[in-house]
């Protein structure tokens, strides 16, 4: 039996899962509430089965580019019923496929349980936003959820450009367009070069991939304009030095000065495992502030979580803390807390304070 492909993923839109994950040799497999586990209804796939699969979701260019580049990021949507981010690719010579699944609607802050500090971000004008993070644990959906919080109560000129779009925005008292990879631009400098020229007040770059979209995101913020952004970093430290460290040493204090002036929040995001509410969000947060400014242009970026610690007047909370505020809450389990902080002392610290 030949698998269809809408089929398929209908049943992950059923089951409520994150991703679906298909290769030959193995059986389907799904994420739910950050658990991988196979779909026992369905057999192990062959490579004719992938083949299948990928007939009935790409069209000719697609599959050479496929073949070409041997990795291919789009998205498709089902029906009405949700949109998927896919990347195709190869592993031991043969295709595999991973979906991420994006509901239609942008979910708003209380369904994903984002804290109140994130709506007063949503007034900022100009500046940097930087969302970090692992893969999976929910950056581009708290941005979309920032943005749809924006498009609802701001009367702003929202431009995305993203590899592929994935939550579909419609224009209530902002006026958003989407541009995507290789369908409406054919690359990312060409995109941020021309986008001023598109009289934006709002930018949201998909992700700061390389030096090249860093330079660019800066330039953008230090114009005027707010810009969203994500990294794939684990701290707020980490993504203002991974920022810094990937240009020349020769550009290094030009760019620390920069990014001192224009950073506005760095927002370091976890989706832990929840009994009662599927997964839940613990954030770490850094808000802009004289002191750090002042490291970021003396190139201290790892004195940063210091000065987070003791910048709760501000908006500002470790992810730690952010974990054992949901442990004492009986959201998370204190073992589940262990396994995703970077600093398990300071998490079992907070916990154990009154």
């Amino acid at each position: 039996m030949k698998l269809n492909a809408t089929q398929i993923l209908e049943k992950v839109v059923d089951m409520n899962a994150s991703d679906l994950h298909v290769s030959v040799g193995s059986r389907p497999h799904v994420r739910i509430n950050t658990q991988l586990q196979p779909l026992g209804d369905y057999p192990v796939l062959t490579t004719d089965d992938l083949e299948y699969i990928l007939s009935q979701i790409l069209d000719a260019k697609q599959r050479e580019l496929l073949e070409i580049n041997k990795e291919l990021d789009f998205s498709i949507a089902l029906g009405q019923k949700a949109r998927f981010r896919i990347n195709a690719y190869f592993q031991k010579g043969y295709p595999a496929i991973a979906f991420r699944h994006i509901p239609l609607e942008v979910p708003t802050f209380e369904q994903l349980h984002l804290p109140a500090n994130l709506e007063t971000i949503c007034n900022l004008k100009q500046g940097l936003i930087i969302v970090a993070g692992p893969a999976g644990h929910g950056k581009s959906t708290t941005i979309a959820s920032m943005m749809e919080r924006i498009n609802t109560t701001r009367a702003e000129h929202i431009i995305t450009i993203e590899d592929p779009i994935e939550y579909i925005f419609s224009s209530k008292k902002s006026l958003i367009e989407q541009r995507e990879m290789f369908l409406d631009t054919h690359s990312w400098e060409v995109a941020l070069k021309s986008i001023l020229r598109q009289d934006p007040n709002i930018v949201f770059i998909g992700e700061m991939r390389d030096v090249d979209t860093m330079r660019s995101a800066l330039q953008i913020a230090e114009t005027g304009h707010l810009v969203f952004t994500t990294l794939h970093t684990n701290s707020a430290a980490q993504t203002v030095d991974r920022i810094i460290s990937s240009f020349p040493a020769e550009k290094q204090g030009e760019i620390k000065n920069q990014l001192g002036s224009v950073i506005e929040v760095v927002i370091s995001e976890r989706l832990l495992p929840s009994a009662s509410l599927g997964v839940v969000p613990a954030f770490e947060i850094m808000v802009n502030t004289d002191a750090i400014s002042n490291l970021i242009r003396e190139g201290k970026p790892h004195m940063i979580d210091n000065v987070i610690n003791t910048g709760s007047q501000f908006g500002m909370i470790s992810l730690e803390k952010s974990m054992a505020e949901l442990v004492k809450s009986g959201i998370i389990t204190f073992e589940d807390a262990i396994k995703f902080a970077s600093r398990p002392n300071e998490l079992k610290r907070f916990v154990d304070r009154e």
